[in-house]
Formats: C-alpha cells, structure tokens, sequence
C-alpha cells in the first residue's frame, strides 16, 4: 500500500510580500507616490510585517488602531512601537519620516512674502499649528507693502494679557523698523471662535500699535476647520 502524500507545510506569511511583486513600491515607481494609499505609504516605511502579517496589513492595522494619519503623525515612537509588528527601529522610521514632512510643511514664512489677508496667513499656518498641543502667538513683521521681514514666537500656552505683552510684541518690531504687523495663535481645540481674553489682547495691542506708529492690521485665530479674522469681525474695531 502506497503511503499517502504529504501535503507541503504551509509557511507564515511572508513579511515582505506587501512592498513586493505589485505591491506599494512598484506602484510608486510605476505612478508616483500621490497614486498610494495612505497605508501603501506607511507599508514602505515599516518595508516588513511580522510573521502573521504583511506590512501592509501591519500598516492598516496601524492606521486604524492610531485613529488615522493625522492621529498617527502625533503619536511617539514609544507609542507607535507597542502596536503588533512595529518595533523600537520601525517606529523611530516612522516618527522620522513624519517630522521631515512636517518640517517641510512648517517652515518658516521667507522674507518678502507677501500677506494680502487673512487666509494667506491661515495657508501658511494651518499645518504649523494644526497638532500643535498648546497655544502659541507668534506675530508677523511687515514692510510697508506688507511683505514679511521677520516671524517671532511670542509665547506658548493659553492666551492671556500677561502672557501677551505689547512690550514682548512690538519692541522686535521696532528693532526691525516694521511699518505694520500681524499677530496670530491657533486653538488646540479646533475651534477658531475667537474668546473674550483674545479680544482683550486684540485690544490692547490696538492701542499700542497707535501709539508706536506700527499699526496691528489682523488678529488671525487658526484651528483644525479654519480660522476666524478679529479685523473681518470688526471686534475690536480700529484693526488695519
């Protein structure tokens, strides 16, 4: 009697497969990396899975877990590490990765940009600011064309008049022989409305800024979904 066949050992599944064949990589290199999912994304960064699961799968189980790609730019390393198939050195890629982006994302306003309003100032603060934990007021100096000659930082952590001093704001734009300067600071909580204290603070540095020859044209608040103008208000009038 014949003995019976073997059937052949079934293998794990193979950790690369998901960044190989016609997997994210090809993909890229065939259309370009805006063609790729953000799990395709992620997959190449992680370049392995584990023995239960290919780096793709890792990559959507990540996502999922982390709340999404926003969710995930802010986690930490540590955090990123504890999920099933990362480790110390895939998350470290990953933290990596994502800081350059937002680096690129953040830079710094060139000297000579111009503002014309206020949703130019939203445009190049939005991804600064979007994940931002804390409240940071950082003022713009402009050249009597309202082109940018510098940014400042001003203060982190919740907007208050003793946090805010006209002295901290306007002696760096005299310094540098600003004409007139726009001041803004995000709402961690993702609502732009502005608050009373925010006002008051609009308020004063009115004042100030008329009696220093350097007017406050704007007070732009930036949040998550979108930003609110203190001169398009008319609250507190006088702004421009």
């Amino acid at each position: 009697m014949e003995p019976e066949p073997v059937p052949p050992a079934r293998t794990p599944a193979d950790p690369t497969r998901a960044c190989t064949a016609d997997g994210p990589r090809e993909r890229l290199a065939r259309n370009g990396p805006a063609a790729l999912s953000d799990a395709e994304l992620v997959a190449l960064l992680l370049r392995t899975g584990s023995r239960a699961n290919d780096a793709l799968s890792t990559a959507r189980a990540l996502l999922d877990g982390s709340g999404g790609l926003h969710a995930l730019a802010v986690h930490t390393a540590r955090e990123l590490g504890r999920h099933p198939g990362v480790g110390p050195a895939k998350a470290a890629s990953l933290v990596a990765a994502l800081e350059l982006g937002r680096r690129i994302a953040t830079r710094r306003l060139d000297p000579g940009t111009g503002i014309r309003g206020p949703a130019d100032v939203f445009r190049h603060f939005h991804a600064r600011l979007r994940h931002a934990t804390q409240e940071r007021f950082v003022s713009l100096l402009l050249d009597g064309r309202h082109r940018v000659i510098e940014e400042c930082e001003i203060s982190r952590g919740t907007l208050t008049a003793s946090l805010v001093h006209p002295r901290e704001v306007f002696r760096p734009a005299l310094r540098a022989g600003a004409a007139a300067l726009v001041v803004v600071h995000n709402h961690p909580s993702g609502d732009p409305t502005p608050s009373q204290e925010d006002r008051r603070v609009t308020e004063r540095l009115r004042n100030a800024g008329e009696l220093l020859g350097v007017p406050l044209l704007d007070h732009v608040v930036v949040a998550e979904h979108g930003y609110r103008s203190l001169k398009e208000e008319g609250d507190p009038p006088g702004l421009g």
